[in-house]
């Protein structure tokens, strides 16, 4: 399976549509221990603040709450950079998926009792990411 990567995030390109999309990584992030603690209705906010047509956009607010109090209890301030976010996103022929990299969160706290979890979170949101359909 082929993941691309952005400084910030790991992209993941699928043929489900976005209905199927978002539903099959919630449960893949279940399955890796993420629960969905907020949805941002991108779209539909722009056309009602700005009556701005776009494409499907969701942002899912994933948390692992172990990996969370990790985090927290490391560097109390890294709340900022919390939850990991998830966007499914609608484009031509299919939908994109993108995980947040945590990896972000130790380069940009440069506390070093974060790096395993950050790790971790990493390698279980790469799992997830390779589990979803092409």
């Amino acid at each position: 399976m082929t993941l691309a990567t952005i400084n910030y995030g790991i992209l993941r390109n699928t043929s489900l549509g976005f209905d199927d999309a978002v539903e099959t990584v919630t449960a893949v992030l279940a399955e890796e221990g993420f629960g969905i603690l907020t949805q941002i209705d991108v779209q539909a906010t722009l056309k009602k603040k700005l009556d701005v047509d776009r494409p499907k956009y969701l942002i899912l607010g994933a948390c692992n709450p172990n990996l969370a109090n990790n985090v927290l209890n490391a560097e109390p301030w890294a709340g900022l950079l919390l939850p990991c976010n998830v966007v499914v996103q609608e484009i031509d022929g299919g939908t994109q998926i993108a995980f947040m990299d945590p990896e972000v969160i130790q380069r940009e706290t440069h506390n070093a009792a974060v790096f395993d979890t950050a790790y971790d979170a990493k390698e279980r949101l790469t799992r997830a990411a390779n589990s979803l359909p092409e």
